[in-house]
């Protein structure tokens, strides 16, 4: 029998308002369950649900001694990634979502989903999951009720964000809410036995604006079912953001303090994949003086507060990072939150209970489990880990956890900074002219493509403003001018822009820059500026800092090799200014005029460095 109007009030906490049974209702008629549960978010939940998950192979709990409460995972090769093919914004015109996304025609999309949901959990659990993004409360944070079949997803969000009674009870005094609703799409028959990793081959991951709903079917891994993160936080967020004067941003925030003061200093930064994000995030200054500590390492948002300035908090609770390359050589501070009650999914496993991945520490051991279940030895001649897993695990872990990393109200950010990887022609830091610039040099990030890219030539640009081409809920230009608007609004408390970039090389492909920790020696120069101590000098890209002001101690850095890591080529510019105003034509008139003046002004700034 599948569930019932009457087993879905039965089912639910006492003060669950109508609007929302009425719905998990609605859904519960559409998709056939055989059971439902409202999530509480309790220990004995995580306890049952992850026990449940062992027994049935989903889950391999891991050595109790080496991760007490910990489990690991494996997917499908199918459904080991965000599946940005099968992304749509589905907003009422197509203009409205914008070159740079996969827009779908909302009624149309909707009878597909109708089709795709009819029985999809049949056979399964429907687990309705109420969470807030944010603090309990905030004036930033926002509501959300995930609907589930897969208790891998429940506990995901358990650790990802504030699940469970405590949201609910905000729903309760009719605080407003987001619809979110997500299938495996693999339904049981009577008798039918499930698999490990349940997933359908087609895959729909569908985000309605204009009602903030969200549609996941197919798909049981990371962003595309874990529905609060990527599809919430910053595509749906992204849009309500535009329309309610706030902004959804993928950043990382961290807090600055100066020993000597106690002045606290807060940053937050976009970068592309593969550019050091969760290493800033987790940064150990290695000049004396600060100390950094940690408010988020993906997404920001961030709101004018009472003062006018622009207040940030991390909306997620976890953190959701990739593995492979992950040591303590290279953030001990992550590896020393993964200790205990994380997941781990598809990395590999150790004959002693314990997790393994390309790039940790230690030597390589002789005999691994993969993570496709088999036996691997290093003569295997492929990976153990896929290149893209993961681990789920507490943010409250982690040793450096700004202590107001869940203050409610946020933290006054002082700094933004841009940067991609560029192995030329793109300084260590510059410093944004004018606001327009600072929202110029986030549309303009791009970072080189790497060899394993195989859809594009190696060494070629690949655009990603904001680091939010996949993410940015509308169209790309109408979030430049939404930015403008915010620096309209805020006037001379909008945080400075920074580009920043970590990833210069010379003639004989060696870095310039050693990078990690000493990434803070930027963070320095850019709070100084902030205090007015120094000064800066103009560039090609921005303003640049004086060699004297700069803090080198202990590097092996002399003027010669300085005036390397601020080096352009006119002429390289010219060519990717060209490159940068074919990739703005796509957007036609949306693209705001204050932008195409910075253009304009980056010209003239090349051709007087040709003179």
């Amino acid at each position: 029998m599948s569930v019932t109007e009457q087993d879905v009030r039965a089912a639910a906490p006492a003060n669950a308002p109508e609007d929302v049974l009425n719905w998990v209702a609605e859904i519960a008629a559409l998709t056939t369950p055989d059971a439902i549960e409202f999530a509480d978010g309790s220990q004995e939940e995580w306890d049952r649900l992850t026990s449940l998950m062992v027994e049935s192979g989903v889950f391999t709990r891991l050595n109790e001694e080496k991760r007490p409460n910990c489990f690991l995972a494996r997917s499908l090769p199918s459904d080991v990634a965000r599946v940005e093919s099968r992304t749509f914004i589905c907003s009422e015109k197509e203009e409205d979502a914008g070159p740079t996304n996969h827009w779908a025609d909302p009624v149309e999309m909707k009878a597909t989903l109708k089709e795709k949901f009819t029985g999809a959990m049949k056979g399964r659990t429907m687990y309705v999951v109420p969470f807030s993004m944010g603090p309990l409360g905030g004036p930033i944070s926002q509501l959300g009720i995930e609907i589930s079949d897969s208790p891998y997803v429940v506990c995901n969000m358990r650790i990802m964000t504030r699940m469970g009674q405590a949201a609910m009870d905000l729903i309760a005094e009719g605080k407003p809410w987001v619809p979110a609703v997500h299938s495996v799409g693999v339904p049981l028959e009577e008798g039918q036995e499930d698999t490990a990793w349940p997933c359908n081959e087609e895959k729909y991951i569908t985000h309605f604006p204009e009602t903030n709903e969200i549609w996941s079917f197919g798909s049981g891994y990371g962003g595309n079912a874990l529905l609060g993160k990527k599809c919430f936080a910053l595509r749906i967020a992204s849009t309500m953001a535009r329309r309610d004067g706030w902004m959804a941003e993928h950043m990382l925030i961290l807090r600055l303090t100066r020993e000597t003061t106690g002045q606290q200093f807060h940053v937050t930064a976009a970068f592309p994949s593969a550019c050091g994000k969760t290493n800033l995030a987790m940064l150990q200054p290695t000049i004396p003086g600060y100390t950094v500590e940690t408010v988020g390492d993906d997404i920001a948002w961030m709101r004018p507060g009472p003062d006018g300035r622009l207040y940030a908090i991390n909306p997620e609770a976890g953190f959701f990072g990739v593995a492979p390359g992950t040591s303590y050589d290279t953030n001990p501070m992550a590896m020393e939150t993964m200790k205990a009650n994380s997941i781990f999914t598809n990395v590999a496993l150790t004959d002693d209970g314990d997790v393994w991945w390309e790039g940790i520490d230690g030597d390589v051991p002789a005999h691994l489990i993969d993570w496709h279940g088999n036996d691997w030895t290093p003569e295997s001649g492929e990976k153990a880990a896929h290149p893209n897993s993961r681990f789920t695990v507490p943010a409250a872990q982690c040793p450096i956890i700004c202590s107001d990393w869940e203050a409610p109200q946020g933290v006054a950010v002082d700094a933004i900074l841009f940067g991609g990887r560029r192995a030329t022609n793109v300084p260590l830091v510059a410093e944004q002219y004018e606001p327009a610039h600072g929202v110029f040099i986030g549309a303009s990030v791009a970072s080189e493509v790497t060899a394993a890219a195989t859809d594009v030539k190696a060494g070629s640009l690949r655009h990603d403003p904001f680091a939010m081409l996949p993410f940015c809920g509308y169209n790309m230009a109408d979030y430049w001018g939404h930015w403008l608007e915010m620096q309209d609004k805020l006037g001379e408390n909008f945080p400075k822009v920074y580009q920043v970039n970590w990833f210069r090389k010379d003639e004989d492909g060696n870095w310039l820059w050693p990078g990690y920790g000493e990434n803070s020696r930027v963070l320095d120069w850019i709070v100084r500026r902030a205090t007015g101590e120094v000064e800066a000098i103009d560039g090609v890209t921005g303003r640049y800092p004086k060699f004297e002001d700069f803090n080198l101690d202990g590097l092996d850095i002399d003027e010669a090799h300085w005036a390397k890591l601020f080096a352009i080529d006119p002429d390289a510019w010219s060519a990717e200014m060209d490159d940068t105003e074919e990739y703005f034509a796509q957007f036609g008139d949306k693209v705001p005029a204050a932008i195409r003046e910075q253009l304009a002004k980056f010209r003239e700034r090349i051709a007087a460095a040709k003179a």
